[in-house]
């Protein structure tokens, strides 16, 4: 398991510079088969993350660009007339990809992006009455675009719960970025440059299965479900002024997010069993979409990370 994940990790690296909690982000959830947020602003390889991901595996890609004008059955599909038959044809629409780049979702409209999270939580479309699963795996990987507000449309609080992660992307350090342009001169992102699959579909379906296995220890999953108790009832338990900017805590969601990454992450890192340090570096990961945070907070420019950082102080460590 740990030379299929590890092939992967490495024809990964071979074309994104840098990037290492990304690369991590996207493993996650493709073992677990959870969906990721991710915010950034523009050209900080998200495109590229997810179009090397694709093809390190040989999985079929689709990257859907966000736009006010989108409709539904742009994503998902729709049936044509085919006159010369006298009837409807199912043409499916780019969700049907194993791995899904939808590319700033807050452009699109409400009602496209219920669409979308809607094949995301049931993992099938329906056209013309008729149902069409999705294949397998399935990842989504949506971006968010934090410098922009103009003409797009605030995610609902409910919605963003379904997808399992939210990474926020950094700029590169000056060496990174550097060696970023010695592959550009070198022809390492030319489209010709394709790399060479480092594993299979049926490869990823035995890693998600092999996920499942990993240890959890029941001390561990009340420390999670502790951590995720503390984002309801912060008051009781992390500094008073920290605690008033929650105005809503995590759902359920959040201990099943917990549970399904930290294992991932275990079998990553080439062990059979979860650490305590497995869950605390998923934290803010897990957590940051799903804390609502107040007008204060955002007045104070004080980041969600902060109160993460002070509720998981809070719980002791088994």
């Amino acid at each position: 398991m740990q030379r299929i994940a590890g092939s992967i990790s490495r024809s990964f690296e071979a074309k994104v510079v840098g990037q290492a909690r990304l690369r991590e982000t996207l493993l996650l959830s493709l073992l677990t088969g959870g969906h990721v947020l991710l915010e950034s602003v523009p050209g900080l390889a998200k495109t590229t993350a997810a179009q090397t991901l694709a093809d390190s595996i040989s999985a079929a890609f689709h990257r859907i660009q966000c736009t006010p004008d989108l409709l539904p059955s742009d994503i998902v599909g729709t049936q044509l007339y085919d006159a010369a038959h006298g009837t409807f044809v199912t043409q499916l629409g780019p969700v049907h990809a194993n791995i899904v780049l939808l590319d700033e979702i807050n452009r699109s409209s409400a009602k496209t992006q219920s669409a979308m999270l809607e094949a995301m939580q049931e993992r099938q479309t329906t056209i013309g009455g008729q149902n069409h699963p999705l294949p397998s795996p399935f990842l989504v990987l949506a971006t968010q675009n934090p410098i922009e507000q103009e003409g797009t449309y605030q995610l609902p609080e409910a919605q963003v719960d379904r997808f399992m992660l939210k990474d926020v992307l950094d700029y590169p350090s000056p060496v990174e970025e550097a060696e970023m342009i010695r592959r550009i001169d070198a022809g390492v992102y030319s489209a010709e440059a394709t790399p060479t699959a480092a594993a299979g579909l049926d490869d990823v379906r035995l890693l998600q299965r092999a996920a499942k296995r990993v240890y959890l220890d029941p001390s561990l999953v009340h420390y999670i479900v502790g951590l995720v108790y503390v984002t309801r009832h912060a008051a009781k338990y992390i500094d008073p002024a920290l605690a008033s900017l929650i105005e809503f805590g995590a759902s359920p969601r959040a201990s099943i997010a917990f549970t399904q990454s930290a294992r991932a992450l275990a079998l990553l890192q080439g062990r059979d069993h979860v650490f305590p340090e497995d869950v605390k570096a998923l934290a803010a990961r897990v957590l940051r979409h799903r804390i609502i945070l107040g007008f204060e907070a955002v007045a104070e420019i004080i980041p969600v990370e902060t109160v993460i950082d002070a509720i998981v102080a809070s719980v002791q460590t088994p």
